[in-house]
């Protein structure tokens, strides 16, 4: 058993996909209730230290790490990266929140699919948040929680997403055995699935192709496309201490997508 973070001890977050996006929008939601970051990037480093910049200028601590979520060779030795910044920068061994929401899309219809196209988006969104949340454990103190990102694709379907939310899909039932098997060390796990949302994601549909765009506002009940705050403020919610209670659930965050 781990301890739990002290009493008027800074909480920390490790947001996976943390330079751009769903993850940079969660980092500065959190940073903005208080919470310390931990955030990965892949390639973009410059992105990634404009986002820490960002935090420390809302008087909140931040470091940023290279993390490639679809190699899961690299797991052991982001553990080691990970307790070497938490001992650096905070002078603490553990971590509170696990958010794992690094993601590619990808739109190919079903008979077009691949078997590396099939790999890669395996590698990144399952077995990438199997094993790395594996990998993290023992770093994340007990009462902590964990948020995987999903996709509302998982209850409605549209064509071109079949691999895509078929992981989500996989990263939901993992949810919930992480919720059971953790519960022991107060470890809550829910998933945060988000609907359409105006990113870079997919090439960047929704936000930039207006024909998508004005397609995903008139089947939302809301009427519009979602925005990256969002799903950030949601995430950032999730992990506050009045939902300390939610676990194992499935939360979409769609603004009411084909209800």
């Amino acid at each position: 058993m781990t301890a739990s973070t002290t009493p008027g001890t800074p909480r920390i977050a490790l947001i996976t996909g943390g330079s751009r996006g769903l993850g940079r929008s969660a980092a500065l939601a959190l940073a903005a209730d208080g919470v310390d970051v931990i955030l990965t990037y892949v390639s973009n480093e410059a992105s990634a230290q404009a986002v820490v910049s960002d935090i420390e200028a809302m008087g909140r601590r931040a470091v940023a790490l290279r993390l490639d979520v679809g190699d899961s060779k690299t797991f052991a030795a982001f553990a080691q990266a990970v307790k070497a910044a938490l001992a650096a920068t905070w002078q603490r061994e553990r971590f509170d929140f696990l958010v794992n929401n690094a993601g590619v899309g990808l739109h190919v219809n079903f008979e077009d699919m691949t078997e590396e196209q099939f790999d890669t988006l395996y590698n990144i969104h399952f077995k990438g948040t199997y094993f790395l949340t594996q990998k993290m454990l023992p770093l994340i103190n007990d009462g902590g929680r964990i948020v995987n990102v999903s996709t509302g694709l998982t209850r409605f379907a549209m064509a071109g997403a079949s691999a895509y939310a078929s992981m989500k899909g996989a990263v939901e039932t993992l949810t919930r055995y992480l919720a059971k098997e953790l519960g022991a060390r107060g470890i809550a796990a829910n998933t945060i699935a988000p609907g359409a949302i105006e990113t870079d994601f997919s090439g960047g549909m929704v936000r930039d192709n207006p024909q998508v765009n004005a397609m995903v506002a008139g089947f939302t009940a809301l009427g519009r496309a979602g925005k990256p705050d969002d799903i950030g403020g949601a995430i950032a919610g999730l992990l506050g201490e009045g939902n300390r209670w939610v676990n194992a659930q499935r939360i979409e965050v769609s603004g009411g997508m084909l209800v």
